[in-house]
């Protein structure tokens, strides 16, 4: 990144200090160095996952020739070895999502841990809370790329609809091995939703919140409090890299959500300890083709902006 992510600071201390990240420089401390090694495997998998994410076309052509022409055989090939690639790699996705959870989750566990608090955890584990960073930017940025591709949707349901009419050949058949009923099944839930990396990590983070608030409260709570730390105070900050605003506003909202998942009122709430009105203006401020799918994650993947605790002027920001 250009510039630094200068300012993460915690909303919940209001008159309190504010973190600095150095984002750019953070390096792992030796008790940091195990997490941070099976995170970093993971966010360098990322990045392949959105290039490959980036450059899907789909086989539009390929199956409308091919539902256009239900009799031609040589079609109907056509079309099938179009989409299984695809479907492959759709399925990688699936499976990297699972990977990414699992990496979310050793992360709440590094910086949550007691006996220290959330802004102790900041200070001393500054690594790790980049790599959180950074997993909530590849979420969101997954996510808008996922939301702008309907051949993605439109590929997987060629897919299935084929396999139920059970017309498979011997190619056929060595296909559906890859991407079984089962498997099938379950990446049809994860592609539904409109944000599925998000909504996979949220899902994390409310069972990793109920997982330990059986063991420990006050776990849960410093688990509650990092999270509204990590909110990004964009207006406080002034960058001129247009990627490093980016990646901030990404954060910032991917925070918000997992927030807004986790904690019993929410973020929108008058109680909140996140500032809703000065994070979605900062959001308005932008370009809108540049922030118009997290305005979006912000309207539809929170659980609480329908709350009647939500006020009407955040409500008509979001409109």
């Amino acid at each position: 990144m250009g510039n630094l992510l200068k300012v993460l600071a915690c909303a919940e201390l209001e008159h309190g200090p504010i973190v600095f990240l150095d984002f750019e420089h953070a390096q792992p401390t030796e008790a940091e160095t195990a997490v941070w090694n099976q995170v970093s495997a993971v966010l360098e998998e990322a990045h392949g996952i959105l290039a490959e994410l980036q450059s899907y076309n789909g086989a539009g052509q390929e199956i409308r020739e091919a539902i256009q022409n239900p009799g031609d055989l040589a079609l109907q090939e056509k079309a099938w070895n179009a989409v299984c690639p695809l479907v492959a790699k759709l399925k990688r996705f699936y499976e990297f999502s699972l990977r990414l959870e699992n990496a979310l989750r050793s992360l709440l566990e590094a910086l949550t841990s007691p006996p220290y608090a959330p802004m102790q955890h900041l200070e001393r584990e500054q690594a790790l809370a980049k790599q959180f960073a950074e997993i909530l930017h590849f979420t969101l940025s997954f996510d808008e790329l996922k939301m702008t591709n309907p051949a993605i949707q439109n590929d997987f349901s060629y897919y299935r609809r084929t396999i139920s009419r059970n017309r498979l050949n011997n190619q056929q058949l060595e296909a559906e091995n890859e991407v079984n009923n089962e498997m099938a099944n379950r990446m049809s839930l994860f592609y539904a939703e409109a944000t599925p990396m998000l909504k996979t990590l949220s899902n994390a983070t409310t069972k990793f919140v109920s997982e330990v608030l059986n063991k420990m409260s006050s776990v849960t709570s410093s688990g509650l409090n990092l999270t509204t730390c990590l909110c990004c105070r964009e207006y406080r900050c002034r960058f001129t890299n247009t990627d490093t605003m980016l990646f901030c506003m990404r954060v910032m909202v991917g925070v918000i959500i997992l927030y807004d998942h986790v904690h019993p009122v929410g973020a929108f709430a008058k109680t909140s300890k996140i500032d809703m009105k000065g994070c979605i203006k900062v959001l308005k401020e932008q370009p809108s083709n540049s922030v118009e799918g997290l305005l979006n994650a912000l309207r539809y993947t929170t659980r609480h902006l329908n709350d009647d605790s939500t006020s009407k002027q955040i409500r008509a920001l979001l409109q």
